[in-house]
């Protein structure tokens, strides 16, 4: 099918389990009114995600996205704009530290557009941004989701040392579909980014996405797992593709709750140590709480070991 049917194709009609109510209040336009005063970006608006509003509002969490809001990749699925970047801003990192502190966060989410056009792909001020936060607020968890950075090994070493709770790249969706859905990216590359963390730093945590409802079978979303296990990522997360725009790849078809339940178990029994899987997962879902459940499985785990 081209692009041009595709576009032309009427949008499915989403079922009932995807229908949210979008809330507001008090606590939503405080995150709201920080974000801006600090000229900051979060992929919760750039993203259009579906969960923004919840986060905002009953969780007060927010997923920061740094160096610009224009990526160098086009990719199929994402509503973030793509173009020239910006300049490198050098007072990022300290911004959303102070707004981390101000929110009062215990755990915060640091990803960032994808800088090709850098030496470092960005690098650098990620690894800023974590030690920015780390002296702004000392107790506040931070993880990061990072571009491929082009698997540069002085790069991914940087991101390494600055010591994330969980370091995070998605591979987004199963091999055969990555050429027409992610631009520029490799699906083999993200494999070793991920494989690069563990490398450097064995005890790290490494964290990745798939996105459902693309045209990909069952079996092709249980051999992605098994990918990712190979490279000893211990955490994934699940969820449902939803069109950004009527430019955007449409939606092949709308996993039902309960199949995202029964790859939650095929995850866990994979040997993932915690899975987040549901049509409203996303890979910041309830970060917080996630890394919470999953410094309690660790702990479980190494606890029935030792026994």
């Amino acid at each position: 099918m081209s692009l041009v049917q595709e576009q032309d194709s009427k949008p499915k009609r989403k079922p009932e389990w995807l229908r949210i109510k979008i809330a507001s209040g008090q606590a939503c336009s405080s995150v709201r009114d920080v974000v801006r005063g600090k000229r900051l970006h979060t992929v919760c608006e750039s993203a259009k995600c579906p969960n923004r509003h919840e986060c905002w509002g009953t969780w007060k969490t927010a997923t920061f996205m740094i160096l610009g809001n224009t990526c160098t990749r086009r990719c199929r699925f994402c509503a973030v704009d793509t173009g020239l970047p910006e300049m490198v801003d050098s007072d990022e990192p300290r911004r959303i530290a102070e707004s981390v502190a101000e929110m009062g966060l215990r755990h915060v989410v640091i990803t960032m557009v994808t800088r090709d056009d850098l030496p470092d792909g960005g690098a650098g001020i990620v690894a800023k941004t974590v030690d920015a936060i780390r002296g702004a607020a000392p107790d506040c968890s931070v993880e990061i989701l990072v571009s491929d950075l082009m698997v540069e090994p002085s790069a991914v070493a940087v991101i390494v040392a600055s010591h994330p709770e969980i370091n995070s790249h998605n591979l987004e969706t199963v091999r055969r579909l990555t050429p027409r859905i992610r631009s520029r990216s490799d699906y083999d590359r993200s494999l070793c980014y991920l494989k690069m963390v563990k490398d450097i730093d064995p005890k790290a945590i490494t964290k990745s996405s798939l996105m459902l409802g693309l045209g990909e079978t069952p079996e092709e979303v249980l051999a992605a797992m098994d990918d990712l296990r190979a490279v000893g990522v211990d955490i994934i997360n699940l969820g449902q593709y939803l069109q950004p725009t009527k430019t955007h790849a449409p939606v092949d078809r709308y996993w039902k709750p309960e199949e995202f339940a029964a790859l939650k178990a095929s995850a866990l029994e994979k040997g993932f140590l915690y899975c987040e899987a549901g049509p409203l997962v996303r890979s910041s879902y309830h970060a917080g709480a996630q890394y919470d459940a999953f410094l309690r499985n660790v702990l479980a785990d190494r606890a029935s070991t030792e026994g």
